[in-house]
């Protein structure tokens, strides 16, 4: 196999070889890599799929049939070591960042693949083309963005797979008796609600997430579980305050608790983030609230879902990226009865 022939280079591997993926952060990004891993799995069954991921989270990957093994991206020098002490046949850094490049490298796989126009690109001996080069247009979703990879490396092109998680059934055990303890029976229906974001202007006032809670007691009887995690303390007693009385906040759960308790939700209502791709990777109807990331790229990828967005404009950017362009997108200008009505298409009459 030529390298200078990238085409030939996952059908000319040998059975059982070893073929690393690495996308180490952050929640969505790795839920959003089950379909690369599931098409590759689908093709070459005999292929062993490692991935490497930040230990936080490992748990998206946890039951996932197409993989192998789940490695965690830890000191960087112990790393690189046990990467290159399994001898990879080839390294996919799905990634793009300086350390994904220098752990590919430090693999010492003779078969190093990246986009083109990343950082540290003198690393990689496969470089793949951007999108508008590969795809003809300017922009793609992310999942088709690093599915090129895998086709420019000689996966036939089909049907891409579904994101798919696996809630544990310690988890889910565990999830409903939580979830008991707070009044909401097993089999009562429920909607979680993900009030944070990554950025403020992602966020959909607090208040308004009441109101949808209230409207769905009231009109469709169903419960809601509202998602504080660690990472939105600046928020959580917003929450408690506007939604205490009439919805379960629980305490922050861990990853493997939020997937169980995602997966049993009759409905998830949220900002762009990381739990709305868990929840169509559940199989839950998902309605997702963008302003300043583009839907193109990151709504839910396949499943039963609604977007509900701003208007923002986007300008596309090399490497599948875009900004929006203009002031007054914050998620706050989307009312509640946009939101509501999404919410109404999804649920039963």
């Amino acid at each position: 196999m030529k390298l200078r022939e990238p085409s030939s280079l996952l059908a000319d591997l040998p059975r059982g070889a070893g073929v690393l993926i690495v996308r180490l952060r952050s929640l969505g990004d790795i839920v959003l890599e089950t379909p690369v891993i599931a098409a590759l799995h689908a093709w070459r069954p005999d292929l062993r799929i490692s991935v490497l991921v930040e230990p936080r989270f490992a748990a998206v990957l946890e039951g996932n049939p197409a993989v192998t093994e789940v490695l965690s991206s830890g000191d960087f020098w112990a790393t690189a070591r046990e990467l290159r002490r399994r001898s990879f046949a080839v390294v996919f850094n799905q990634h793009g960042g300086p350390r994904s490049a220098l752990l590919t490298a430090a693999s010492g796989s003779a078969r190093r693949v990246c986009w083109k126009g990343f950082q540290f690109s003198a690393l990689y001996n496969v470089r793949v083309p951007d999108v508008k080069e590969f795809y003809g247009v300017p922009l793609v979703h992310v999942v088709e963005h690093r599915m090129a990879q895998l086709y420019w490396t000689g996966l036939p092109r089909g049907p891409i797979p579904r994101a798919e998680v696996f809630p544990q059934p310690d988890a889910m055990e565990s999830a409903a008796c939580n979830l008991a303890k707070r009044g909401i029976a097993p089999g009562e229906p429920y909607a979680v609600l993900q009030p944070g974001a990554r950025m403020p202007e992602m966020r959909w006032p607090v208040e308004k997430f009441a109101a949808v809670s209230r409207w769905l007691r009231t009109q469709h009887g169903m419960a809601s579980v509202v998602n504080v995690g660690q990472a939105d303390a600046e928020i959580a007693a917003a929450v408690r305050k506007e939604m205490g009385e009439h919805a379960v906040v629980p305490e922050p759960l861990n990853l493997r608790e939020l997937i169980a308790v995602v997966a049993g939700a009759r409905l998830f209502v949220g900002n762009d983030s990381g739990p709305a791709h868990l929840a169509a990777a559940t199989g839950r109807p998902s309605v997702v609230i963008f302003s300043l990331t583009n839907p193109v790229q990151w709504r839910p990828w396949q499943g039963e879902y609604r977007v509900v967005h701003t208007g923002a404009v986007f300008r596309s950017r090399p490497n599948n990226r875009t900004f929006a362009e203009g002031e007054g997108q914050w998620a706050s200008a989307i009312s509640v009865e946009e939101v509501q009505r999404a919410c109404a298409e999804l649920l039963p009459r």
